[in-house]
């Protein structure tokens, strides 16, 4: 074993031009490989992490401006929610089991002490949180009896804290001229544009909006097991909405519904499709690599014809000669391979550094464009190590033609 590795140490050394060149062709194989699957795993990761706010299950309705004339009313008309739908909403008691009714204020200014921060105030229903996921840092979040008893109590977000400080359970904000109590302080995303600060929707109506007007609906539903299915509850949902607004059933721009349901599915079948994609296109290039082996090992049996003939001649068996430049292609490749994959996975931090840092705005929020860009050090191996079997399969070829020289006509070439 010691001799095999010497000799082959001595045909790298000898043909150092040759190795870098078809060394630095499976590195940048592998190197490309793991920042493909990196990068693919950065966007899955950021399309899960919004997604994951949010129970899957879920619709959220909003109000639009119709496109149609319908019923006496021309086109352009605002459609706005209002609790007339919420009652309609639960009336599908057979498919919406939970619904939460949002309504949106404006931006204010919270007061606690001398201490001062600005919030955008939203009055909710107690199944807000269940839906939308809301992770609690501390104390509670708006429960039905806040919501019985128009209770005056107020849940803060962690990015409030930077200015009011960490001690603000049970202490009293003032927020548009009316005092709180806060109950519970929740995980805010340091990447949004704002921060919410939830009061009751009892709460809300009474003190800020007397009217009837929502600003949308969330609920989640039952009974639907694939995108056709929640295809025809939505259908059916939405040509209710409209009807009750006088406006056209078929009118696309009434009322904008955003059913996570079918998006989460959707947004599954976009990632399984990228994940082959890019591992497509990760193994044609490490191909490539595996190609550029298999020249170089047919180059490298073509000049040492001579010297195989006089192994064989001094009774060297054709399994030596086949180990011999199998074990040569397999060395390259694995030393190679794995500087490619560690370089990959440094490329993958750094990109986790800098262009995973960076937010996109998407309307009512924003999102990293990639989290987390980076890949397990159990793919990265596995993939080295399909590396490495190519390797050797490459050298097959290469080590037959080898084992298969007789050694006077090896012995006649120049």
């Amino acid at each position: 074993m010691r001799d095999l590795f010497g000799e082959i140490y001595n045909s790298i050394r000898n043909n150092k031009l040759r190795t870098a060149l078809t060394g630095f062709a499976v590195s940048w194989g592998i190197f490309l490989l793991i920042c493909l699957l990196g990068t693919g795993n950065g966007i899955t990761n950021s399309l899960l992490s919004n997604s994951g706010q949010f129970v899957q299950n879920s619709i959220q309705v909003y109000g639009g401006r119709t496109s149609m004339p319908a019923n006496g009313y021309r086109e352009g008309r605002w459609i706005q929610l209002d609790d007339g739908d919420v009652r309609l909403t639960k009336d599908y008691s057979d498919k919406v089991e939970k619904v939460a009714t949002v309504t949106n204020g404006t931006m204010g200014t919270i007061v606690m002490g001398d201490k001062t921060v600005s919030a955008y105030m939203m009055g909710v229903t107690a199944e807000y949180s269940e839906i939308q996921k809301v992770s609690l840092k501390e104390g509670r979040f708006i429960n039905p009896l806040d919501e019985k008893d128009a209770a005056k109590v107020a849940v803060l977000s962690t990015t409030h804290l930077k200015d009011l400080g960490d001690d603000v359970i049970g202490r009293w904000i003032t927020i548009a001229g009316v005092v709180f109590r806060v109950v519970g302080v929740y995980h805010g995303d340091e990447n949004d544009f704002q921060s919410n600060l939830y009061i009751p929707y009892s709460t809300y109506k009474g003190i800020f909006d007397p009217s009837d007007k929502i600003s949308s609906i969330i609920m989640t539903f039952r009974g639907v097991n694939n995108i056709k299915e929640s295809d025809e509850f939505e259908g059916g949902y939405s040509r209710s909405i409209k009807n009750r607004h006088q406006a056209d059933p078929d009118d696309p721009s009434a009322i904008w519904i955003w059913n996570r349901f079918s998006q989460n599915v959707q947004m599954t079948q976009a990632q399984n499709i990228l994940r082959i994609a890019l591992w497509i296109i990760g193994i044609l290039t490490l191909i490539s690599g595996i190609v550029g082996v298999s020249n170089i090992m047919l180059i490298t049996v073509k000049e040492r014809t001579h010297e195989f003939g006089i192994r064989k001649a001094i009774g060297a068996r054709p399994g030596s000669i086949l180990s011999l430049i199998i074990a040569e292609s397999v060395t390259i490749t694995a030393l190679f391979g794995y500087i490619g994959m560690f370089l990959g996975m440094i490329a993958c931090e750094v990109l986790d550094k800098t262009a995973g840092a960076n937010a996109v705005d998407i309307g009512f929020t924003q999102i990293r464009m990639l989290e987390n860009p980076t890949v397990g050090l159990d793919t990265a191996l596995a993939a080295t190590l399909l590396l490495v079997v190519a390797g050797t399969i490459a050298g097959l070829a290469p080590a037959r033609k080898a084992a298969k020289v007789k050694p006077i006509e090896a012995l006649r070439a120049e």
